[in-house]
């Protein structure tokens, strides 16, 4: 995956704690002001997985550390996937570097004895997560813009094929892609949680820089989410302000 890096940390006070998919951690990348955040990629024991794209010089910054160095983290923060008691089929949706929180889910429900299928749509079978490194048991469908891997056109093209089969729908990717999935019939009836990935300015909503207007008002993405119930937000309205 061309410019996309995974980073193994040995964070005990962090991994060790009860850590769920969905949520994140903000890290201080050198001396940038900004701290940026990252979704938890996994969590065993008392290490834990980042899985960044280089969007910027923060982001290059760490990618550039090496084994043995340290850097400053602060979480885990907001509120993550969850699974219901009673469901047993979980479709899960990812959309590039989306698949960074869905890993970690397909791992929990793998321990919950869940079948989940995962579908994972990139612009062209380069920018593929590598399927060597999925959770074993994990049914894996894709989908490339270009042809090159799995079948041709978007992720949400498959979406409606699998949609009646699961008890609950799991997604993380762009922001049309959400678009596209609120307007899907197939779903109108079934759970649906989305992750939003917007830029933060603390994480811990004191700044209310990630704000987006839900159905029941106001919500910041850092506390409130990032994790929220796809029909929540108002995707008819500019959603960010």
């Amino acid at each position: 995956m061309p410019g996309v890096y995974l980073i193994w940390l040995d964070s005990p006070q962090i991994a060790s704690q009860e850590t769920q998919p969905g949520q994140f951690v903000m890290v201080r990348c050198g001396d940038y002001l900004l701290r940026r955040p990252l979704s938890v990629h996994q969590a065993d024991g008392g290490e834990m997985a980042l899985l960044l794209t280089i969007v910027g010089k923060g982001t290059r910054w760490l990618s550039q550390r090496k084994t043995g160095e340290s850097i400053d983290i602060f979480g885990p923060l907001g509120n993550g996937y969850s699974i219901h008691p009673d469901s047993k089929h979980l479709l899960l949706v990812a959309g590039g570097i989306g698949i960074a929180p869905l890993v970690f889910l397909a791992q929990q429900a793998a321990k919950l004895g869940c079948s989940a299928t995962l579908l994972l749509g990139a612009k062209t079978a380069t920018e593929l997560y590598p399927q060597r490194l999925l959770p074993s048991g994990i049914e894996l469908i894709i989908a490339t813009e270009d042809g090159s891997g799995g079948k041709r056109g978007l992720v949400t093209d498959l979406t409606p094929e699998y949609a009646e089969w699961a008890d609950q729908v799991f997604a993380c990717g762009p922001m049309p892609m959400y678009k596209t999935m609120a307007q899907m019939p197939e779903l109108r009836n079934k759970p649906v949680q989305i992750s939003l990935e917007v830029r933060m300015g603390c994480g811990l909503g004191v700044c209310y820089g990630c704000t987006v207007k839900a159905r029941s008002g106001l919500k910041q993405v850092c506390k409130d989410g990032p994790v929220f119930n796809l029909d929540d937000i108002l995707w008819d309205k500019p959603s960010f302000i």
